[in-house]
C-alpha cells in the first residue's frame, strides 16, 4: 500500500485526503446536476459508488429507496474473482479475518444398505490449488455492502448513499451536456418532512442497479426474458446444534425420498445457512409452498438430514423462493437510439440478469458488471477516452450474464434432483457422483475465473500468446509472488494493481534485457511513444502504471539503472517511486508459473477492471500504440 505521495497526513492511511474539488461530501445538498446517478445501493451500485468515488472530479450520487443500509443480506458467497477485486478496493484482507473460509465440500447420498439414512459419499478440495491466491469466502451481503461503502466514504470524493430516495422515471434527451433527466421521491415513515417531495436531476449517465424489477430498466425501453424452474428451495440462516458431521463445512446432501439440502457454514463459527429442496412448484401447490414457514422448512432439512437431527436454536432469516432464470435484451438504452456518442443510462446486476442462489454467482457477478463500467465511465467523464467505449459494456457483459445462466440451470436441475436407486435404475434420477464430478468440472467457474471476453478495442488476438501462456488474453491477470527489487519484500504482482481507473504494462524482461531496456526508455521518452502520445498535458502515472519483472534475483539488481519510467517522479512533490521493479522470487518464478517466454520476454497489457487485453513481444511498439488507439483520445495540443 502506498501513501503520503501529495505529502503527510496523519491518521488511518486507507482514508484518502478529502479533494478540494470533492462534491459528494456527507451531508451535502442533493444536486440540481450530476456526472453520474447510481439508483440502488445492492451489490452492483455499491462497486460503482465505490469505483467512481476515486474520482472527486466526477460528481456521482448513489440513491438508495430504503431508509438506511442494508442489515440482512440474501447473498452470502464471495467467489476468488471477487476477492481479486476486492484486494483493488483495499479490504480483501479484512474481509479474509471476518469470513468463513469455504475449503472442502461434501457429497452426501442415501446409504445403499439403508435408504432413509444419508452416507458421506465423497469430500473435494473446494477452489483448485494454485488457481487464485485468494480464498472462497461466505459472508453476509448486508458486510460486504458495509466494506464497499466504506471505501467509497473514504475515498477522496466521501461519497455516501441518498437513502429514502426512489426512482419514478427518466426522460433521455438527444443533446445536452446532462441529457437524462430523472425523477425521484422522498420516501419514509408516514407524516414525516418531505415525504412524497419529488426531486429532479439532470445527470450525463444514469446506472439501474435497482434489482431485478428495475424501474430503471422498464424506463428505458428494455425488457427481461426468460423462464421458471417451477422448482421451489426454502432458505434458512441458523444457530443450531447438531450431530451431523460436517455442520462445518459446505455440503451437497441428497435424501432418498425427501429431496435435497445444500448447506453453507457462515461467518462467526456458528451460523450455517440451509438451502431446502421444497419440490416441484404447480399451479395447484404455488399457494401453499410460498406460505411455508420456517419452522416447516426446518423439519424438512431434518428429513432429509436423517439419522441426524438439526435442532434449530434461532431462525436468522428466512425465505422461500422459486428458481428463475432471466435475463435483459440489453444493458444500455441503445435501443433505437443515435450512438454517435454512446449510451446514456445502463443496468446492472439483478436489473440485468437473475438466477438461483445454487452457483453463488449472482452478487459476484453483479459486482463485475459494475467494476467493467465504472472505470469506463471515469474515462469518458475525465476525457480520456471516447463515449463510445461505454458500447462496449453490453457487449462484454451479455455474454458473461447468458453464460451464467446457462451454468446455472445445469447446477440447479442436478442438486434438485432425485438420488439414483441402484435397484431401481428404471426410476431415473442421478448418480450422486456425478454431482460431485460436475462440481469439480467446474470449478474455474464457481470461483469467478472462467470469463474471457472476445476480442475488441479493448482486447486483442491471442496471436502472441505464447509469449505469456499462463496470462490468457481476455481472461483476468491470475496474480504471481515476485520480490520488489527496492525493500525486497515478497509480494503478489497483481496486488500493485488498485481500483483506480488505470491500466497497466506488465513488461517482462527477456533474457539478455536488452529488449526490456529499450521498451522502457521508449515508453518514457520517445515522441512516438504510446504513453507520451496520450500523456501530454497529462499526469501519465494518473492512466497508465508501467511495471518492469526482471529474470535475475533482486539483489543483483541496481534500481537506479532501470529505465525512468520504472522509477518515475509522481505526485505534486516529484517523489520517486521506488516500488516498480520486481524479481522473479526463486521459490515461486513467475516466469515458470506463468510460462513467460525467458528469451524472448513479453509484455502483458492489463485492463483498469484486472482483464489482459493483449500480450505483446516487447519491441512491438506500433502494436501497442494501436491498441490504445482504441482507447484513449489523443489530447489536443495548444497552438
Amino acid at each position: 500500500m502506498q501513501y503520503y505521495r501529495d505529502g503527510f497526513y496523519p491518521g488511518d492511511p486507507a482514508v484518502a485526503p478529502a479533494a478540494p474539488e470533492a462534491t459528494s461530501v456527507v451531508d451535502a445538498p442533493f444536486p440540481d446536476e450530476v456526472d453520474v446517478l447510481i439508483v440502488g445501493s445492492g451489490p452492483a451500485g455499491n462497486v460503482l459508488a465505490a469505483q467512481l468515488a476515486r474520482f472527486p472530479s466526477i460528481t456521482t450520487r448513489l440513491v438508495e429507496r430504503r431508509t438506511g443500509p442494508m442489515e440482512m443480506g440474501q447473498a452470502d458467497g464471495v467467489a476468488c474473482r471477487t476477492m481479486e477485486m476486492f484486494q483493488a478496493f483495499g479490504f480483501a484482507h479484512a474481509l479474509q479475518e471476518e469470513a468463513y473460509w469455504v475449503n472442502e465440500t461434501t457429497f452426501w447420498r442415501p446409504d445403499p444398505e439403508r435408504r432413509d439414512h444419508i452416507m458421506r459419499t465423497s469430500r473435494v478440495q473446494d477452489v483448485e490449488d494454485g488457481l487464485s491466491e485468494m480464498p472462497h469466502l461466505i459472508m453476509n451481503q448486508a458486510r460486504i455492502h458495509e466494506h464497499l461503502l466504506d471505501a467509497a466514504r473514504n475515498a477522496p470524493a466521501r461519497l455516501v448513499p441518498d437513502y429514502g430516495l426512489e426512482f419514478v422515471g427518466l426522460e433521455v434527451a438527444d443533446e445536452g451536456e446532462h441529457p437524462v433527466t430523472v425523477t425521484l421521491r422522498r420516501v419514509g415513515p408516514e407524516g414525516a418532512a418531505g415525504v412524497g417531495e419529488e426531486v429532479t436531476v439532470r445527470a450525463k449517465f444514469v446506472v439501474g442497479a435497482d434489482g431485478a424489477r428495475s424501474e430503471v430498466r422498464a424506463a428505458i425501453g428494455r425488457t427481461s426474458s426468460g423462464e421458471r424452474a417451477n422448482h421451489a428451495w426454502g432458505v434458512l440462516d441458523v444457530l443450531a446444534t447438531t450431530d451431523f458431521p460436517d455442520i462445518r463445512f459446505k455440503a451437497a446432501i441428497q435424501s432418498a425420498e425427501h429431496g435435497s439440502l445444500l448447506l453453507i457454514p457462515r461467518e462467526g463459527g456458528y451460523l450455517v445457512r440451509l438451502y431446502v429442496d421444497l419440490g416441484t412448484v404447480t399451479a395447484e401447490n404455488r399457494a401453499t409452498i410460498r406460505s411455508l414457514g420456517a419452522e416447516e422448512v426446518a423439519a424438512m432439512a431434518n428429513r432429509i438430514l436423517h439419522p441426524y437431527i438439526l435442532d434449530v436454536k434461532e431462525t436468522v432469516w428466512f425465505s422461500v423462493y422459486e428458481v428463475a432464470q432471466r435475463i435483459a435484451d440489453g444493458f444500455d438504452d441503445a435501443v433505437g437510439r443515435d450512438l454517435g456518442r454512446g449510451p446514456r443510462v445502463f443496468i446492472a446486476g439483478d436489473a440485468c440478469h437473475t438466477h438461483s442462489a445454487k452457483a453463488g454467482q449472482g452478487m459476484n457477478v453483479s459486482m463485475q458488471d459494475a467494476f467493467n463500467l465504472g472505470w469506463k465511465l471515469a474515462a469518458v467523464l475525465e476525457g480520456r477516452s471516447h463515449p463510445s467505449l461505454l458500447e462496449t459494456y453490453d457487449a462484454e457483459r451479455r455474454p458473461v450474464a447468458r453464460e451464467l445462466i446457462d451454468f446455472d440451470k445445469e447446477w440447479s436441475a442436478l442438486l434438485a434432483a432425485p438420488p439414483r436407486d441402484p435397484e431401481h435404475p428404471e426410476r431415473g434420477g442421478v448418480d450422486p457422483a456425478e454431482v460431485s464430478e460436475y462440481f469439480v468440472r467446474q470449478g474455474r467457474y464457481t470461483a469467478g475465473v472462467a470469463t474471457r471476453y472476445r476480442s475488441s478495442r479493448l482486447t486483442g488476438t491471442d496471436e502472441h500468446q505464447s509469449l505469456a501462456a499462463g496470462l490468457t488474453v481476455g481472461m483476468r491477470f491470475h496474480s504471481v509472488p515476485v520480490v520488489r527489487v527496492g525493500d525486497g519484500k515478497r509480494t503478489q504482482l497483481g496486488h500493485s494493481a488498485v481500483a483506480d481507473g488505470r491500466w497497466r504494462l506488465y513488461a517482462f524482461a527477456d533474457a539478455s534485457e536488452d529488449r526490456f531496456r529499450a521498451l522502457g526508455d521508449w515508453l518514457g521518452s520517445a515522441e512516438g511513444s504510446a504513453l507520451v502520445r496520450y500523456g501530454v498535458g497529462r499526469d501519465l502515472e494518473g492512466f497508465v502504471d508501467v511495471r518492469g519483472i526482471v529474470q535475475r534475483p533482486h539483489s543483483q539488481v541496481d534500481l537506479l539503472v532501470m529505465p525512468e519510467v520504472l522509477r518515475p517522479r509522481t505526485g505534486r512533490l516529484g517523489l520517486v517511486d521506488y516500488e516498480k521493479v520486481y524479481a522473479a522470487d526463486p521459490g515461486e518464478d513467475v516466469f515458470d508459473l506463468r510460462r513467460i517466454d525467458r528469451e524472448e520476454g513479453a509484455l502483458v497489457v492489463v485492463r483498469p477492471d484486472q482483464y489482459v487485453a493483449s500480450v505483446l513481444p516487447l519491441n512491438a511498439y506500433e502494436r501497442l500504440t494501436d491498441l490504445f488507439d482504441g482507447v484513449f483520445i489523443r489530447p489536443e495540443l495548444p497552438a
